[in-house]
């Protein structure tokens, strides 16, 4: 399984936030997912395997208890897939800031020379030029979804047995 396979999965996620943290044992992890999922125990070991089968995870034993940790290294290799396309976020990111910017300059100097010299077509062609930025960021975002290789389509989560 690959990275982006077990980080498709919200819950998986949030497991992964907890153990940024540092080594967290079973019976932690499952009281914070079940408290903030309302998902039963069998199903949250579910989810902890997929993380171990995928690398994102490892556990040890410490006596009776089983410690669970962050595996750094499949994060790395997604981070480094994801890096050719940082460039689309870069770009519109710097747009929008270029915009807001500038209205955030013209509303300094509509205030300085009279207060309201900052009229409604002003606030119309601001308006429509951060809408323009997050529009175009969105399309890129939109354009670049990219199926990685070897990879199928997963479900949101366990899947059930008996169709339960």
């Amino acid at each position: 399984m690959h990275a982006f396979d077990a980080l498709g999965d919200p819950v998986r996620r949030r497991i992964l936030e907890l153990l940024s943290d540092g080594e967290q044992t079973s019976g932690a992890l499952t009281s914070a997912i079940r408290a903030e999922f309302g998902i039963s125990q069998p199903a949250i070991s579910q989810h902890l395997r997929v993380l171990r089968e995928s690398g994102l995870a490892s556990v040890r034993a410490a006596g009776t208890r089983r410690l669970y940790a962050l595996e750094p290294a499949p994060l790395r290799e997604a981070d480094a897939w994801l890096e050719r396309f940082r460039g689309f976020w870069g770009q519109r990111s710097d747009a929008l800031g270029t915009e807001l910017a500038r209205g955030s300059r013209e509303r300094r100097l509509g205030r300085r020379h009279g207060g309201d010299a900052h009229d409604a077509t002003t606030n119309a062609a601001i308006s429509a030029a951060t809408s323009a930025a997050i529009s175009a960021a969105i399309s890129v975002a939109a354009d670049a979804t990219v199926t990685l290789p070897g990879t199928q389509p997963t479900t949101d989560g366990p899947t059930r047995k008996n169709g339960q």
